[in-house]
């Protein structure tokens, strides 16, 4: 994988295991809640990382748009599919997301070189 993939899933990795070496009950169970809700149930895998990706565009949270575009990637997710996701991020979250929509198309970008 490309340089910038490779340093986001180091650091995330790193981190999380020493959040988890000190966390308490309830940050152990909202990790635990976030990775089930993304599990298959009436929505799939696929479904519930593009609605993950919108929300993280909106909400401008870089570290989170990271993490979902590579979960998009792994559910399959293709270039086409990815632009209309964008689309609706943007449209719904206004110009202010545009800063947000050149990185992830860089780090897309990136993802796909592999």
């Amino acid at each position: 994988m490309g340089k910038l993939v490779n340093e986001f899933n180091d650091y995330r990795t790193r981190m999380n295991d020493r959040i988890m070496e000190s966390a308490n009950t309830n940050i152990k169970r909202f990790f635990a809640l976030d990775t089930t809700t993304y599990a298959d149930g009436a929505l799939d895998v696929k479904t519930k990382e593009m609605l993950g990706l919108v929300a993280s565009m909106v909400l401008r949270c870089d570290d989170c748009i990271k993490y979902h575009l590579g979960k998009c990637h792994e559910a399959g997710v293709n270039t086409a599919e990815m632009n209309e996701i964008f689309m609706i991020a943007n449209l719904v979250g206004g110009s202010i997301v545009i800063p947000h929509y050149r990185r992830a198309v860089e780090y897309w970008d990136e993802l796909n070189a592999q």
